[in-house]
């Protein structure tokens, strides 16, 4: 029995040993044909047509297939929005690349992201080289980067989206009443809107007044940048989407939207052409992916580093998940650059709608801190807003897109009082012991006293105004002038420079050659955080892309609708953990 035993037991050390053992042969192959891989470049030929697809949507940082990266296959990837431009830019002195190609069915970038987008196609043209943009069905924001190229065509019945722009937004009072539930809100600013779903049925004269001025800003400007491009005058191009004047393809070249109508392969037969090969030869399309891995477009000219730090998502406390900003994690990196002797000067570029108030002052301490000792520029994105705004008022230069949404400097609070719920829907009771009047306050079993929400109320005013003197400081502004433009209200990049909220309208690289002119160096290398994970790294955390595949699947399964409602609820799950710095309402522009 003994022997037995000790058998068993050598048995299955001997079998735990071996797959450990072979565990780390496994993973040790892995690194060694992945970083083969990325160490080659791939070869990318001659007479290659580079094709932007507006359908990828190009976050701050790139995301590698860690699928692809290991079968040498980076075709998939979807770099980030800088790397982009900067591809755009060397590829204007490439001669490998003849022309670039504009898939422009759908574009799932924001105002900001497509403003710099439409930027470097125009400075790619500089190259004289061919820019061809097609859909088949385009929207209005496909449309408006297509507007740099040298032709626009769509499909013979498909057509252009010219009906102008809308903004709906849902409202869950209704629901919420039927329900029991009693969304409790506190809130400083007129303006703060980011409550109204809860709260009341439709908006408040307030929002609808800023949302109204923010939706023209941004028709403005689509409107202008068209009419310089087409040669149309913008009272000529509102007037056709008040008329409903474009229903069909032959409508958008009737008006000279577009300059032709065309097939998939009528226009690879002109790509062909401009190619000056046979059309019966394949054409040599090259994605944003690989020319990512092939190009040297990346700044690197001596010692001198410029950290450029990327802040996407909601801001939160503690680490980072995939698309969030969390201020253990940012402290961190600001730190350890503001302490690198190498760093002469750092680019913040933020693309968030805000979120945890306490998350985003943990932020703007670190980043008041590397400011005293060397140039610290803000770059935004397509939103820097409320929390946004927070971690962005103290640098010392800020620039914004014209379309970037910023501003909402205003905080609130949700509590929820799901007694009614619990009590006449579900039959459930509550019952309990405490050592002080306010130990269970905040609990949503029961409703706040008229006192509990005298505490929150006066909570949620103390950070509103801490909130107003860090943005007087840092953009060296009297408060009662921050005071009468705070209140919540949402502003474009080009409205706030008026307000002195953003110093320039620019792109990032205009913010990456400020801060090189602000630390008086002419030559230095980029040095990007938070820094790449390698493709191993991902391949064993590529949550963000079981996230994605599931997201989509839901959305197919119950509807595009009954999803928004259903983030809807998840978000305000989000928002009743503690005071809120957050953009009043998800931004999706028809």
């Amino acid at each position: 029995m003994r022997t037995m035993k000790s058998f068993i037991k050598i048995f299955f050390a001997s079998f735990i040993a071996l797959l450990i053992f072979s565990l780390i042969v496994f993973f040790i192959g892995m690194w060694l044909i992945g970083s083969a891989f990325e160490a080659s470049k791939p070869d990318i030929g001659s007479k290659a047509v580079l094709v932007l697809d507006l359908s990828k949507d190009f976050k701050e940082q790139g995301k590698e297939n860690p699928v692809g990266s290991l079968t040498g296959d980076p075709s998939e990837d979807v770099p980030g929005l800088y790397d982009v431009v900067r591809m755009l830019h060397f590829a204007k002195t490439d001669s490998t690349i003849k022309g670039i190609y504009i898939k422009a069915s759908d574009n799932a970038n924001g105002f900001g992201s497509s403003e710099e987008l439409r930027k470097a196609i125009l400075d790619f043209k500089q190259s004289k080289k061919f820019v061809i943009a097609y859909g088949e069905a385009m929207d209005q924001k496909s449309y408006y980067v297509s507007t740099a190229g040298d032709k626009i065509y769509c499909h013979p019945n498909g057509g252009v989206d010219w009906d102008g722009f809308s903004l709906t937004l849902l409202f869950m009072k209704g629901l919420l009443d039927k329900l029991g539930i009693e969304p409790q809100v506190f809130y400083a600013g007129k303006f703060k809107s980011a409550t109204e779903p809860f709260r009341v049925t439709k908006m408040t004269d307030a929002n609808r007044l800023q949302t109204t001025d923010l939706l023209n800003d941004l028709y403005g400007s689509f409107l202008e940048q068209t009419a310089k491009a087409r040669n149309i005058d913008t009272a000529t191009l509102h007037q056709l989407a008040i008329n409903g004047s474009i229903r069909t393809a032959y409508d958008a070249l009737q008006y000279k939207l577009v300059d032709g109508l065309k097939y998939d392969d009528e226009v690879k037969a002109e790509l062909s052409t401009k190619l000056r090969q046979p059309v019966k030869d394949k054409i040599n399309f090259i994605t944003l992916g690989t020319y990512a891995k092939a190009a040297d477009f990346m700044k690197n000219d001596g010692n001198n580093k410029i950290a450029i730090i990327y802040a996407q998502g909601d801001i939160v406390g503690g680490k980072n998940k995939d698309d969030e900003i969390g201020s253990d994690d940012y402290i961190g990196i600001i730190r350890k650059v503001r302490m690198d002797d190498d760093v002469k000067a750092i680019v913040f570029r933020i693309n968030s709608p805000g979120g945890s108030s306490l998350a985003s002052d943990a932020i703007w301490r670190e980043i008041t801190l590397a400011k005293k000792q060397k140039p610290l520029v803000v770059s935004m994105g397509d939103y820097a807003a409320s929390g946004g705004y927070y971690i962005a008022c103290s640098a010392d230069s800020v620039f914004a897109d014209a379309g970037t949404i910023t501003g909402s400097i205003g905080v609130f609070s949700i509590l929820p009082n799901m007694q009614p719920f619990f009590n006449n829907k579900l039959g459930i009771t509550f019952d309990g012991v405490k050592t002080a009047p306010y130990a269970d306050m905040g609990g949503a079993n029961r409703p706040l006293t008229e006192t509990e929400k005298r505490f929150i109320q006066a909570s949620v005013d103390s950070i509103y105004s801490t909130f107003k003197h860090r943005v007087a400081e840092g953009r060296k502004t009297a408060i009662v002038f921050i005071d009468s433009i705070a209140q919540g209200h949402v502003y474009t990049g080009q409205r706030a420079i008026a307000l002195k909220l953003v110093d320039k309208t620019g792109t990032l690289q205009d913010a990456v050659d400020c801060a090189a002119r602000m630390a008086k160096i002419s030559t230095y290398r980029t040095k990007e955080y938070p820094e790449k994970k390698s493709w191993l790294e991902q391949l064993m955390s590529s949550s963000s892309y079981k996230t994605s595949e599931t997201e989509n699947a839901i959305k197919e399964n119950i509807g595009e609708d009954q999803f928004k409602l259903m983030q809807q609820v998840k978000k305000l799950q989000q928002l009743m953990k503690a005071p809120q710095a957050r953009l009043p309402f998800d931004l999706e522009i028809n």
